[in-house]
């Protein structure tokens, strides 16, 4: 097996147990709740039931993206083991992470030149972000170089399909996903947007449906029609869906792909705080490999 290490940022939205198996690096970015801060050294004390319970009482969070100082920090503890560094970033559609970290890592390799550090814009975002660090992993295990596993991932970039609808519609408007009047007619109307990330890395609606049940159906038919020459590959390695507190419609979404789809092995996992500070409450979100995003 080739050894270098695997990076990403808490974007990913990774069970922590699967970040622990794979012994992958994590840079944190922060979110601010409450009066309180919550990164690196306490992101553990954030009870995300309690975190969505905060959101629905009125609380707004605030996030920060990681800044070249704290990633320069990591890498240099990284490099203490590991020589080569694969470090998957959150989408620069969404956030400057991406060139915050390639700053530090440009800063470590001139002043460590024995080590090699690639960093990766994966235009990718929650699950859709750990989907590709669970490919690189897979591809590690494979006995893959750092090399060959950042060229498959690029060649398959745009096959990471992102598609999700949200619940809370007046979150969106105050992110500026949807304007108030979309918001309200929505809102009364019990219309949901479905809403996918593009091949620039940024989100965009796709469609409106009218119903939650029809909402969720319609991110199964959206992996039917893009699934395409990948669905075996789907079916031989994961589908992930992220949540913000909705763990029974997360489950009856896995239960319908199971059905249509004949697929077993899925990552579900919440959807952590930075990202749901931007989707509020109640989003469902569906990721695996497509013939295009």
């Amino acid at each position: 097996m080739h050894n270098f290490k695997i990076v990403t940022d808490t974007t990913a939205d990774l069970p922590s147990s699967y970040i622990k198996e794979n012994d992958l690096g994590l840079l944190y970015l922060e979110c601010i709740i409450d009066g309180k801060t919550y990164g690196e050294d306490n992101a553990e004390e954030l009870d995300l039931a309690d975190f969505y319970q905060m959101m629905r009482d009125g609380k707004m969070p605030t996030t920060s993206q990681v800044n070249p100082d704290q990633a320069k920090n990591a890498f240099e503890k990284f490099i203490e083991t590991d020589k080569e560094i694969l470090c998957l970033a959150f989408s620069s559609g969404l956030s400057g992470t991406y060139n915050s970290i390639k700053i530090a890592a440009e800063e470590v390799m001139e002043e460590h030149p024995d080590c090699k550090i690639v960093v990766m814009d994966t235009l990718c975002a929650s699950l859709g972000e750990g989907l590709l660090v669970y490919q690189a992993v897979r591809l590690r295990k494979e006995g893959k170089t750092m090399e060959e596993t950042a060229k498959w991932l690029e060649d398959h970039l745009y096959n990471m399909v992102h598609v999700f609808t949200a619940d809370d519609l007046f979150h969106l408007y105050r992110g500026g996903r949807v304007s108030k009047t979309s918001a309200i007619i929505g809102t009364v109307a019990a219309i949901k947007p479905v809403m996918h990330v593009d091949n620039d890395g940024k989100l965009v609606a796709i469609s409106k449906v009218r119903g939650r049940k029809k909402s969720l159906l319609a991110l199964v038919d959206y992996m039917e029609k893009k699934q395409g020459d990948f669905a075996q590959m789907n079916k031989d390695g994961v589908v992930c869906i992220s949540h913000s507190d909705a763990l029974e419609e997360a489950e009856w979404l896995r239960d319908e792909i199971k059905k249509r789809f004949g697929i077993e092995n899925f990552i579900i996992n919440m959807i952590g705080p930075v990202i749901g500070s931007h989707t509020g409450t109640g989003t469902l979100a569906l990721f695996f490999l497509g013939m295009e995003r």
